[in-house]
Formats: structure tokens, sequence, C-alpha cells
């Protein structure tokens, strides 16, 4: 943490509680967002990082999204609690915040983490990114619908996709397939288990004039769909893995602590020659280290590569002075929890995608 402020002394001196000073602290150090707000998408806290353990803020244009990870911790005013203290210096310090929604993410109902409004009644449906449009559900999930921290990544696929056919393996809402397709990529096949994440993908798609075809978007599990591809002979020139951290169906299991490689390996017969695999691993208890090893064991046969990692934004993770701690494990050589690297392969058959080779 930096010298230049000590949270503690501060709030004593200014009568302002600990999470007040690192909020503001954190908000001050993402000015540039704020400032440059319209239809943006960016994450104000990380209280993992930051200082407030259990307490992460986004915000989606003009509405903010407040995760409690763990149950309420009361402040010294008994009537207060740590949600509503963050909503008062929301409200004072952001003027453009139409709403504010809680999602309780402790609460063992499903539909409560969903989350409610504590502030204003009307949620942000769309924000926009590197010049692209995607729609937003705030309360489809538990999360919010729309990830942040592959924000970087989603850049690289718009410079990248050009001319490609892509498949976008556990899309959920389909983010990294819309970057593509504003990329110029020809196709982009989405496959996800929930046909209402697809649906929201292809309001992405309407918001930026995409062609939906219904056979790009498939709902089912990923190991027969997956299994259904191969046996057709079908080949992409990127193909995307972010699976959940852990989830289970009749047909497989996806384990990204013990596991990750099988995803990896189902899908890699998918990558046409000199295509590109991007996998993604966001397990809090493997490190960076641990997940370069595994990467390289599955690069030890010559066919594949590893071309580059793409770093976590900055305001994801907290800033160098706002930081409070540290991961959970280490995750150099990456800067964060999320870990993504993108893989360049080589087939032994020489097959490449059918544009590539008419």
């Amino acid at each position: 943490m930096s010298d230049e402020l000590d949270p503690s002394t501060a709030a004593g001196a200014a009568g302002q509680t600990d999470i007040e000073v690192r909020l503001r602290r954190a908000i001050e150090a993402r000015a540039s967002y704020v400032d440059s707000r319209h239809e943006t998408a960016f994450r104000l806290l990380n209280g993992f990082r930051e200082g407030v353990p259990g307490l992460v803020i986004d915000v989606f244009g003009s509405t903010a999204v407040v995760h409690e990870h763990d149950a309420p911790v009361r402040c010294q005013n008994p009537a207060g609690s740590r949600v509503g203290t963050a909503c008062e210096v929301l409200l004072e310090s952001i003027p453009f915040l139409r709403s504010i929604v809680l999602k309780p993410r402790w609460e063992s109902d499903a539909v409560r983490r969903r989350g409610r409004f504590v502030y204003g009644d009307e949620a942000d449906r769309r924000i926009r990114e590197h010049g692209v449009a995607y729609a937003v559900d705030l309360f489809l999930n538990q999360d919010a619908s729309f990830y942040l921290d592959t924000r970087n990544l989603r850049r690289w696929v718009i410079d990248n996709a050009g001319g490609c056919r892509a498949l976008n393996a556990f899309a959920y809402t389909g983010s990294l397939g819309v970057a593509a397709m504003a990329g110029g990529a020809l196709s982009v096949v989405h496959v996800d288990l929930n046909r209402t994440f697809l649906n929201l993908a292809k309001t992405s798609y309407t918001l930026n004039g995409f062609p939906i075809r219904q056979k790009e978007f498939v709902s089912g599990d990923f190991f027969s769909r997956v299994t259904g591809l191969k046996r057709s002979g079908a080949l992409f020139d990127i193909v995307f893995v972010d699976p959940p951290f852990f989830s289970q169906t009749r047909f497989g299991k996806v384990d990204l602590v013990t596991g990750a490689h099988r995803i990896i390996n189902k899908v890699r017969p998918l990558v046409a020659d000199g295509g590109r695999l991007v996998a993604i691993n966001n397990a809090l208890f493997v490190s960076g280290a641990e997940y370069v090893a595994l990467l390289e064991s599955l690069c030890a046969d010559g066919y594949m590569e590893i071309e580059r990692f793409v770093d976590v934004p900055e305001d994801a993770l907290g800033f160098g002075h706002t930081q409070a701690g540290e991961g959970i494990v280490p995750s150099s050589p990456f800067n964060g929890p999320t870990k993504i690297a993108i893989l360049a392969v080589r087939r032994k058959d020489g097959r490449g995608s059918p544009q590539k080779t008419e």
C-alpha cells in the first residue's frame, strides 16, 4: 500500500469510515473512466485488492452494481451497513448515476443473488466498449452478464479477427464473438448450454447491425456439441474457451483446477492450421506459474506454442496506489487471477479453414 495515505488515519481525521476513504480513493484513481462515461463499463472498486474484502462495485453506463460477496457487516451506526455507506459515496461522487443494483452473492436463494434495486428503478441495458455496442442484462445471472476483466482481450479480438471463422465455446452472452464480428470475422459459432444467454448475444448483434444466422447460436452441452463439430470436420481460425470454474453434465465435467488441460485438448482439433486457441482460466487457486506449466506441457509436441498473454485491465484489479492486498496465490506472469493465453496452433495434416484454402 502507498505511503501517501493510511486509510485508518485519514478516516479518523476526517470522521469517515475506512470504507469511505478506500472507496473515494478508488473513485479518484478511476477519474478518467468516470469522465469518459458514455455508455462505458468499468470496475469502480475491487474490494478484495483495495482493502474492502467482500465488496466489488462495477459501473455499466449510468447503473452501479454492488456485489456483496459475504454477509453484511454493520458499521458503527446500527442502522447502516457497508452497502449503505458505499451507496452514499457513489451518489455523492458520481452525479450521472441513475440507479444502483445490489447483488448479495452470499444469499442462498438464486433469485435474490441476481439482485435488486437499492436506488432508482431502471438499469442500463447496453454499454459501449472500443466503439462496439453490447447488450447487458444486469439481473440475468448472479454476475452482471458482461465480464470486465476480458476488455483487453476483446480489443485483441477486434484487431485480429478480420476474415476469420471463430468458435466461441462457453459463449455466455457472446461478448468475445461480438468483438470478433466487429473486427470483421466472417462468422462466429456461439455454443452455450443456456439459450437465454445466447439471446442476449443476438441482441448485441442487432445493436451493431450484424446478421443473425440461427445455426451460429448453438444451445447445448459443450462436450456433445464439440464432438459434433469434430465429426462434421469443422475448422476455425480462432477458438475461444472461457469455461466456468466448475460444472458437470452427463456428458462431461469442467474443473479449471485439476482438468483445464482436458478442455483445451477437447477443442484443439477444431483449430485450423495457423489458427489460434484463446484459453482463459479464472480459477483463484491456480497460480500463474501452474497455469503456464500446464500450457507448456500441452505445447511440448511442437504443434502448439504460447504466443502471448493478455493482461486484465487495471481498473478490474485496482491500481498500484489503491491496492491493499495480494491475490490468493501469485498470478505472475499474468497480472491477475484471470489468466488469458493466446496459443498458436499448427496441425499435422496442415488443414486450414475453408476460406483460407479456397
